[in-house]
């Protein structure tokens, strides 16, 4: 059975970063933006799953806002110093970042503590996995991004 022998010089190969399209003032407003909305999200998604269905009360409706502030805040902290961390420490923050807002919200649904903790610390070994990964081979050693 024939096979085709590789081909040199006229093959897809990517040669350095892939261009930017938008401008440093989009980066900007995406940095606040997407947070922002994630957050608002987020608190929603508490809020819901802490009333299970009942009748929406200001309690709630706290509930809700705090989440979607908390969780924006520390997006945000983790989304600025995230750059100046070692790739296994960025992992292992991203990752607990993950675990923990999943496990949160787990919780709001009345499950057993131990079982929103299992679930959680699942969510987060998995999230490692695939952030270290992602950083292993998009930094180098001092976590300077490798293209």
């Amino acid at each position: 059975m024939a096979q085709a022998a590789p081909a040199t010089g006229g093959g897809a190969t990517r040669r350095g970063p892939l261009p930017d399209v938008f401008s440093e003032r989009t980066h900007a407003v995406a940095r606040v933006v997407w947070p922002v909305f994630l957050g608002l999200v987020y608190g929603y998604w508490a809020a819901a799953n802490s009333r299970d269905g009942g009748p929406i009360t200001g309690w709630n409706l706290l509930l809700g806002f705090v989440s979607a502030f908390v969780f924006a805040a520390l997006y945000m902290v983790l989304q600025a110093l995230g750059p100046h961390m070692r790739r296994e420490v960025h992992a292992v923050v991203w990752s607990a970042f993950a675990g923990i807002a999943f496990g949160f919200l787990f919780s709001q649904t009345g499950a057993a503590v131990l079982r929103c903790a299992g679930t959680a610390l699942a969510v987060a070994v998995g999230f490692f996995l695939v952030l270290f990964y992602r950083y292993y081979t998009h930094e180098d050693a001092e976590g300077h991004r490798v293209e």
